[in-house]
């Protein structure tokens, strides 16, 4: 593979065995379950990068293929020119990783956090020193650097862990599901920081399952689903080729099937499909289809429990190409 990219994945596939399980899909040799399957990615120096989808999607996997964590069954995955396979401890040397959740040592204080961390990488303790109190003061934490791990909130450990992450000047920051667990305030608070680092000029992959978070942070965004790329591309050019209308979905109290064809002939929709049951249909004049489709269900004998509306966006997307929602 040519070295031109900060990330670059062919074929990328990855099996996890089955203790005396079944065999993997479309696999005749490999018995296991199937968690990444062809996987091509290409991510430019400098690029906000998210990898979007379900949990069990193969986003995690991806993450740790490209950290050195996980081994590959297939394919091959090059970081800031490094082989993940081959040269797992350059790989590691350019890479900063922020874990989904935050595992600092919890004997120590928070610059000792940092410091330890330097130590690993053969940073002089004086410039070590120096570098942890410069990321502490930038990510809000200047204050804090005596404090115990057990003494900052939930927020502030994620931002420690982006500031050890850093420690070394990595080529590339990884993020796994970055503000799992956070309230709205700290995780609003997490976007101006990672906003601040890309601006910096950083290459920042993150992993997660929050349609606004990709929306309002990654440059592109791969939506990924049962291992597989599903689409790739910016959040505006990906929103452009969600489905037309407003996505309309009611569930029901029993098999919507019946009331699918009828749907269909509903003025206004655009299109109709379900899933267990829930009946999901395209309108482009929401308010006017929803009593058309609670009337077409009524007659084939089935109540409606609930209606939830969704403006075309990456979620109808996602919907679209998956048949199920994010969540």
């Amino acid at each position: 593979m040519t070295t031109d990219a900060a990330i670059r994945t062919r074929a990328l596939r990855k099996v996890y065995p089955v203790p005396g399980g079944r065999r993997a899909a479309g696999d005749g040799q490999s018995p296991g379950i199937v968690a990444l399957e062809g996987l091509d990615l290409d991510v430019p120096a400098g690029e906000f990068f998210g990898l979007l989808g379900p949990n069990g999607a193969g986003k995690t996997t991806t993450i740790g293929i490209l950290t050195t964590r996980v081994r590959p069954t297939s394919g091959a995955a090059s970081v800031a020119g490094a082989d993940v396979v081959r040269e797992p401890v350059a790989v590691k040397q350019r890479i900063g990783v922020v874990p989904q959740r935050p595992n600092p040592d919890r004997s120590l204080t928070v610059l000792e956090n940092l410091l330890f961390h330097a130590a690993y990488f053969g940073i002089p303790r004086r410039a070590a020193a120096a570098r942890a109190r410069e990321l502490l003061t930038t990510l809000g934490l200047g204050e804090r650097g005596a404090a115990k791990v057990d003494e900052i909130s939930g927020g502030q450990q994620q931002r420690l862990m982006i500031a050890r992450a850093l420690m070394h000047e990595p080529h590339v920051l990884f993020l796994d599901e970055p503000t799992v667990g956070l309230d709205p305030q700290a995780r609003l608070a997490l976007w101006e920081i990672l906003r601040g680092l890309h601006a910096e000029g950083r290459t920042i992959v993150m992993t997660t399952h929050y349609m606004e978070e990709a929306d309002r942070l990654c440059q592109r965004v791969a939506i990924v689903d049962h291992g597989r790329l599903l689409a790739l591309d910016s959040p505006a050019a990906l929103k452009a080729r969600a489905p037309g209308g407003t996505l309309i979905e009611l569930t029901l109290d029993g098999d919507p099937a019946a009331v699918s064809a009828a749907a269909w002939a509903v003025p206004g929709v655009l299109r109709a499909d379900v899933e267990g049951a829930v009946l999901r249909a395209y309108a482009d004049r929401p308010g006017e289809a929803i009593a058309g489709l609670i009337k077409a269900a009524e007659q084939a004998g089935r109540a409606v429990t609930n209606v939830a509306l969704t403006p075309p966006s990456l979620e109808t997307l996602f919907i679209s190409l998956t048949g199920r929602r994010l969540d």
